[in-house]
Order: structure tokens, then C-alpha cells, then sequence
């Protein structure tokens, strides 16, 4: 073990007070991180039952978890007969990741990463395989399986330049982990190429798993019939961050020149008395409440997704009382995408990085994002290639391209036909990387 080694595993050891006390603070707003504390520690209640076909998945948060419900999915027709080991890191990842369980399964917290933690949830579950989903590569997670003779692989792997650069600081830390993976599987070329050189041993391309995701159809037809009934084109700023939410606000009540933002005579806000319904999903559900009390500030009123009842939005609003719906609810970015004309993309707007707009694609609904795709680069560009994506410079501009998109019918039309059609044109990553888990799962044994 080298310094640099033993400088993060003192640092991750002591900042185990810390953790608990987050974890605390967290748990006022979302009380799942209260639940079961003595797992990220090392300690289970579940029995310690090995089995050949135990398989671990760690999907830290929502977007992993989604990603990996894909591949749990192709894993379980793939390797019939197999238990599930599921860890996560957050809330949302862990409830989100409930719906993915069968008899037999397993769903415990991610262990903090220090060498005694991992070593007792590795010894207590002792799974055949492990697969790691996207990002994360854990020192102690990783070193610990190689120790213990654990294949892990990395799947569905995405690396941006700005994380390339950070690992690069920490070469000591950062390339024996990489070294030790038995596997990458990239989503593109990029990809592979940053992680090789972090260390990783000949990643492969396999693309990404996330096109792979069927939306809800209940879902879907309940926002296309929900948008049907609408008396106005409806606009959605989805997964926004902090600081996009002022920035869109802004864009609304700025006097630009277009007859979607002249405001009439009866309200003061511009926006949906105007002709257009605004929409906005939070990506944190923690954040909804600041969300509605930002909305309010600015003089609109607020429709919130949990008081719409089964008919829907435009019964739940009073007439000539305009208002922005606040989608409130967690596990229905598919109802969403579906009763949306066209949406703006949250995270792309600010330094975030972007969001995933697969889902946004696969329910015919055109994006339009920002600078700041670099979590999403390849996807991003491929979408705006295929006509499904629009990328402009600011969210000013950003909100008068969805105006000019909602009233040109034959462009809107013509890419949401675009999107359809880019989702389903990259498909097959998650059946080529179960099979690549079966292989691995066969070399270890």
C-alpha cells in the first residue's frame, strides 16, 4: 500500500463521524437515509448466504439504478436462476431500486470505503461477480475484491475529460484501482479511451444501456392523454439544478420579442397565460419545496403534481388562473416526457453536466439543452445530429427556441419523430453486456 493509499483511508476512516451525522441531516428531508445505517458500516441483518449466482450490482443513485434495471433485466434472462445483490448510495437510488427486487434478492446500503467495511460486506455476502454501473470506482471497493478474488467489472463506464483530469492528480490513488478491474465496459470510444488511460486494462465498447429502457406504457399514454386534453402546447424545463430554476424565471419575464411572451392584460408573469403551459421537474425531490416558494416569489401560481388526482392537471387548476405545474412525484419522468411538447434540458444549463435524454428521446420528446453536456457528451451530440436535440448557449435562448418549436406543428412534429427513432436506433448494449457478465461469471469460477 502505497502513501497515497494510506492518506485516503485515513481520511475515509475519519470522516465516518461526519457520515453519520450527514446521513442525519438528510433524514429530515428524506427519511430513507435513516433506515438501515449500520449497512454503510459493514454490520447486516440479512443472512450470510453465499450462492453461485449471487451477482452484485451497485447502482449508487436514480440515474444508475435506472440504468441498471436494463441490465438486471437482461442479466436475469441471461443467467436464470441468479440472486441479486444491490447496493446503492442515496434515497432515491435505494427506493428506486426496491421495484427491481425478486424472491431471493438482496438490497443493502453501499459500504463506506474503508478497508474493514468492504472486507466484512464482501466476507458476509460473498457474491460471485460484481458490476459496477457508470462512475463508480471506489479505492477500497475495488483493491478489496481483487484481494478476495471477486471479479468486478465496470459497466456502462463513462468518463469526462474535466474527471480524467481530476483522477490524473492522484496517480498513486487512482491508476492500481483502474489496473484492478477485471473488466471495463465503455458506452463509447471517448470513454475508453480516458479510463485506459487512468489504467484500465483493455476496455471494451459496448454502448450505452440507457437506450435500452422501455418507457412506462401506463405512463406514456396517461401524459399523452393528459397533454391531449390541454387547451395549450405545454413546455418542460426537466431535472433542473440550482441556479437553473432563477435562470429560467428570468428568461419568462424577459421582454423578448415574440408573441408567445406578450403578456396579457390579465396576469403579470408571461408564460402560460400567454399561450404556453410551463412544467418543471426538479431532479432533486428534496428541493421541491425551495422550487414552489421560488415559483411563488415571482408571482405565479403553482400547481403541484400530487394535487392533480387521476384527471389530471387542468382540474386541478382554476380557470383564468394561470399557474406553472411543479412536478412533484418521484419514478415519473416517463408521464412527464409524455405530456410534454418539448423539453429543456436541466443540468445543461449551469456547470452540472447534463442530464440523460434517452428517456426524453424514447417518449418523442425534443430536447433542447445547454452548454454543459460533458456527462452526456457522445449522446448529446449524437441527439442533436439526429434532429432530436437542439444545444444553444443560455437558457434566454433556450426558452425562445422552445416558443418558436411549439408553434412551427410541422417541426415539432417532425422531431419528435426524430427522437423516437434516435432511441430506438442504439439499442443492444445491455443484452451485449449481460452476456459479457456471463462470461466473466464463467472465467472466475
Amino acid at each position: 500500500m502505497n502513501f497515497a493509499q494510506h492518506l485516503y483511508n485515513l481520511a475515509l476512516w475519519s470522516a465516518q463521524p461526519l457520515l453519520r451525522r450527514k446521513l442525519a441531516r438528510r433524514a429530515q428531508a428524506e427519511p430513507v437515509y435513516a433506515q438501515a445505517v449500520p449497512e454503510r458500516f459493514g454490520h447486516y441483518t440479512q443472512a450470510a448466504e453465499g450462492h453461485l449466482d449471487l451477482v452484485w450490482v451497485h447502482a449508487v443513485s436514480l440515474g444508475e439504478t435506472r440504468a441498471a434495471a436494463v441490465l438486471i433485466q437482461s442479466l436475469r434472462q441471461t443467467l436464470p436462476g441468479m440472486r441479486l445483490l444491490l447496493t446503492h448510495g442515496t434515497a432515491t437510488g435505494r427506493t428506486e431500486g426496491t421495484r427491481l427486487l425478486q424472491s431471493g434478492d438482496v438490497q443493502v446500503w453501499q459500504p463506506w470505503d474503508t478497508p474493514a467495511t468492504v472486507q466484512r460486506f464482501l466476507r458476509h455476502f460473498k457474491p460471485r461477480i460484481g458490476v459496477l454501473i457508470e462512475t463508480e470506482v471506489w479505492p477500497n471497493l475495488v483493491l478489496q475484491c481483487q484481494q478476495l478474488g471477486v471479479p468486478l467489472a465496470l459497466a456502462n463506464a463513462r468518463m469526462s475529460e474535466k474527471s480524467t483530469r481530476k483522477a490524473l492528480r492522484w496517480p498513486q490513488l487512482t491508476r492500481p484501482v483502474y489496473q484492478a478491474l477485471q473488466a471495463v465496459w465503455a458506452q463509447t470510444e471517448a470513454d475508453a479511451a480516458r479510463l485506459q488511460q487512468l489504467g484500465a486494462s483493455a476496455p471494451q465498447v459496448l454502448g450505452n444501456i440507457k437506450f435500452d429502457a422501455q418507457p412506462d406504457a401506463a405512463q406514456c399514454a396517461q401524459g399523452q392523454a393528459w397533454r391531449a386534453a390541454a387547451q395549450r402546447p405545454i413546455a418542460m424545463l426537466a431535472s433542473s439544478r440550482e441556479g437553473e430554476e432563477e435562470a429560467w424565471l428570468q428568461a419568462l419575464q424577459s421582454p423578448i420579442d415574440s408573441p408567445a411572451h406578450k403578456q396579457p392584460e390579465s396576469a403579470a408573469p408571461c408564460g402560460s397565460a400567454s399561450g404556453v403551459q410551463w412544467l418543471i421537474v426538479p431532479r432533486h425531490p428534496q428541493r421541491v419545496d425551495a422550487v414552489e416558494a421560488l415559483l411563488r416569489s415571482h408571482g405565479w401560481r403553482v400547481s403541484r403534481r400530487s394535487q392533480w388526482g387521476p384527471q389530471g392537471p387542468q382540474v386541478a387548476e382554476p380557470q383564468n388562473q394561470p399557474s406553472i405545474w411543479l412536478g412533484d412525484s418521484l419514478g415519473e419522468m416517463t408521464l412527464y416526457y409524455s405530456l410534454a411538447d418539448v423539453a429543456l434540458l436541466g443540468g445543461s444549463f449551469a456547470p452540472w453536466g447534463g442530464q440523460n435524454l434517452i428517456e426524453a428521446a424514447a417518449c418523442g420528446c425534443p430536447v433542447i439543452m445547454g452548454p454543459h453536456t460533458f456527462n452526456f457528451a457522445q449522446a448529446a451530440d449524437m441527439a442533436v445530429q439526429a434532429g432530436a436535440a437542439l444545444r444553444v448557449g443560455a437558457m434566454t435562448e433556450a426558452v425562445t427556441r422552445s416558443l418558436e418549436l411549439l408553434g412551427d406543428e410541422a417541426q415539432l412534429k417532425r422531431r419528435s419523430e426524430e427522437a423516437q427513432k434516435f432511441a430506438l436506433g442504439h439499442q443492444g448494449a445491455a443484452q451485449r453486456t449481460a452476456q459479457a457478465v456471463a462470461k466473466l461469471l464463467i472465467e472466475g469460477r
